[in-house]
């Protein structure tokens, strides 16, 4: 039977804890047991762990024996910031296939209050990528980092365009020449996508984008939604490299 994962959230030579409402889900909701067994990960490992001691807010874990985990492609994804409840599913579904890094992108079609009330969103959408995380068997969730401007995307985590082993792609309803599962066949050992919000990118952050290097590309014939788009493009992109 496959053992339920874990990210730790203290880790201290042999033993690890989770705290706060993260151990109160184990402990209360799923009612663990002191030795009870699970996978907990710990950074970049994941290692066997014993519940040592329980409390409603701290559950403990002796580590043992490091479980082989296989490592991931590294795909980042610049969203547009879009609808928080759709948004927040895309987050989600992304973390679950496997997205390394995801940079919420305040664009020019981005709705005004969303754009100011989503940095106090960081932390939700953090709590939401750790549980999709966990539930997938993911050593450790996506980084999400800050929102940002379209013109600080470079700042903000994305791989630089500067390293040649990193393809930049901007999905663009306008490309009707180059379709994303034809970039991905060159297989780049690191990449970027960029989704766009509600109504596309406009004229001039397309212009942006190819300024500095990006590739436009489309994912077929058909209008899909902003949070569709993002599980697409994500998926194809995490099979390909593979």
């Amino acid at each position: 039977m496959t053992r339920r994962r874990w990210i730790a959230d203290e880790v201290q030579e042999n033993t690890a804890a989770l705290i706060g409402d993260h151990a109160s889900h184990l402990a209360r909701v799923l009612r663990a047991q002191i030795g009870q067994e699970f996978d907990i990960a710990i950074g970049d490992a994941v290692r066997r762990g014993k519940i040592t001691a329980i409390s409603d807010t701290r559950v403990e874990f002796a580590l043992g024996a490091e479980q082989p985990i296989t490592p991931a492609p590294n795909v980042t994804l610049a969203l547009a910031i879009f609808k928080f409840d759709r948004m927040e599913w895309a987050i989600e579904k992304c973390t679950e296939i496997g997205v390394a890094r995801i940079i919420p992108i305040v664009a020019r079609r981005t709705d005004s209050h969303l754009a100011e009330a989503a940095a106090k969103r960081r932390e939700r959408w953090q709590r939401i990528a750790l549980q999709a995380a966990e539930q997938s068997r993911r050593a450790e969730p996506p980084e999400i980092a800050a929102p940002v401007k379209l013109k600080d995307l470079g700042s903000a985590g994305a791989p630089p365009a500067s390293r040649p082993e990193t393809s930049r792609i901007v999905l663009a309803e306008s490309e009707n020449n180059t379709h994303l599962r034809d970039l991905l066949l060159s297989h780049p050992s690191d990449l970027i996508l960029a989704v766009g919000p509600e109504g596309g990118w406009t004229a001039d952050e397309l212009q942006w984008f190819r300024d500095s290097g990006w590739t436009a590309a489309s994912l077929g014939e058909t209008i899909l939604r902003a949070e569709t788009a993002a599980i697409v493009a994500t998926a194809l992109a995490l099979d390909a490299l593979r």
